[in-house]
């Protein structure tokens, strides 16, 4: 069953030689966590006990991926010029059922949160958070839902029935179906025509505008949608009139994540342990390979771009966050360092405001940043989930310089909403117990 994906590899690859990784000698920070001290949840743990799991999910990381050099911080004196961060837990839910939050995604005020086939949305900007709309509850047979997006006004939702639904926001902030992709009209326009149908396996053919298995991931930009499958392929939606513009087969295995970049390159990220970059060459109507990043050891979970599109972040099973920069000398990009720290597999990533974000089945998020001279600082860790954090997203906060909020989707059926604030060196941080939240 292609169900195990992400549960049942990363379970294998992350607990292979744990009984052997030999116990450091010293008791050094490997990464800066300036706000461990911090952190509301209140934990308790010492900062010679943390300096020593930090090491040891180091090693653990280290063992997987050995060739590639550790790009983070290595001791807190590094860290002197570099940025802090104070962190707080202002809010969370916990879905009544406790069914695991699949995904999570911010728009204007309103934040949607995924649990199985179930779509709630919250007032964010409220004290305490309350459902004002759940829709899609009543399709059980659509099954879970991986992905939702924003574009053109309207609500886009990827599901494990292999549609993908489009959604209208009414006045009274209700979430009413406008369709389902491809179209009755799209259908409409290819089922007599034989060249249409692709073969999806043995004695069975789909039309090529339809997914054939669950749809994993869907990104955004410049009014095309773009969605992977566990049915390996690529396809390409025009939102104007939810046309499917392409079609391609994107990878050997499952194709887990994918992101765009502002100038249109597409990323993709497969169970293959590849992710492959697709552009349109000059002159051309359709997108074209134009390189395949091959260092992970085990499947590519999440994917993530720097503010200019210049860098890409990969997570996956192998408990690594794999840097990858822009050379055009080098087919594109080269991988030129790893972001060790977490101690089980990489889930979601996401990059907001030069700070990147990372969720993992170790039940924690880190905060990264890259300093002057290329090097990260993890400048938080926020703990306080049961279960793996499955989903992030994050969103400026306007009118408040150097604040970020974070929102945190965990296999325990919580969300937790953080509030992090940034400060440059020798600067005094935003006292985050007078905002007005």
């Amino acid at each position: 069953m292609r169900v195990r994906s992400w549960l049942a590899t990363c379970a294998t690859t992350t607990t292979a030689n744990d009984s052997t990784v030999p116990f450091p000698k010293s008791q050094r920070h490997l990464v800066s966590d300036s706000s461990s001290s911090s952190d509301a949840t209140g934990s308790s743990t010492s900062p010679s006990d943390r300096s020593y799991s930090v090491s040891l999910q180091s090693n653990l990381s280290l063992q997987t991926l050995p060739s590639v050099p550790s790009l983070q911080k290595l001791s807190p004196d590094e860290t002197i010029n570099f940025s802090s961060a104070y962190h707080l837990c202002i809010n969370s839910v916990q879905l009544g059922h406790k069914l695991p939050i699949g995904c999570i995604a911010v728009h204007h005020n309103f934040l949607y949160a995924a649990s199985s086939h179930e779509i709630n949305v919250y007032d964010r900007t409220a004290t305490t958070w309350t459902s004002i709309n759940t829709f899609n509850d009543n399709d059980s047979s659509s099954g879970s839902v991986k992905s939702v997006t924003f574009c053109d006004g309207k609500i886009f939702t990827a599901h494990q029935d292999c549609k993908i639904r489009v959604w209208q926001l009414t006045p009274t902030k209700h979430h009413k179906l406008k369709t389902t992709l491809p179209t009755v009209n799209d259908r409409l326009l290819r089922f007599m025509l034989p060249n249409s149908y692709v073969t999806v396996r043995r004695h069975k053919k789909k039309l090529w505008i339809e997914h054939g298995d669950a749809v994993t991931g869907l990104a955004v930009n410049n009014g095309l949608i773009y969605s992977v499958s566990w049915d390996k392929s690529l396809k390409i939606w025009r939102a104007s009139d939810l046309r499917c513009l392409e079609s391609i087969k994107a990878h050997e295995d499952a194709v887990n994540a994918v992101a765009v970049s502002a100038g249109g390159t597409v990323y993709t990220g497969s169970a293959d342990r590849k992710i492959r970059v697709w552009a349109k060459p000059f002159n051309e109507k359709r997108h074209a390979l134009i390189a395949t990043l091959e260092k992970h050891k085990s499947a590519v979970n999440a994917l993530a771009l720097s503010d200019d599109g210049t860098v890409l972040f990969s997570g996956a099973c192998d408990r690594s966050i794999l840097v990858w920069d822009r050379e055009d000398s080098a087919n594109h990009m080269v991988v030129t360092g790893a972001l060790r720290g977490h101690g089980k597999a990489i889930l979601c990533l996401i990059n907001v405001a030069g700070l990147l974000m990372s969720g993992s089945a170790d039940r924690t998020v880190r905060i990264w940043q890259r300093g002057s001279d290329g090097r990260f600082g993890c400048l938080a860790v926020l703990e306080g989930h049961t279960k793996p954090v499955k989903s992030l997203t994050a969103v400026t906060e306007e009118g408040q310089k150097g604040v970020v909020s974070v929102f945190s989707g965990s296999l325990d059926g919580e969300i937790r909403a953080w509030q992090v604030s940034v400060s440059c060196p020798n600067s005094s941080p935003l006292n985050l117990q007078k905002w007005n939240l």
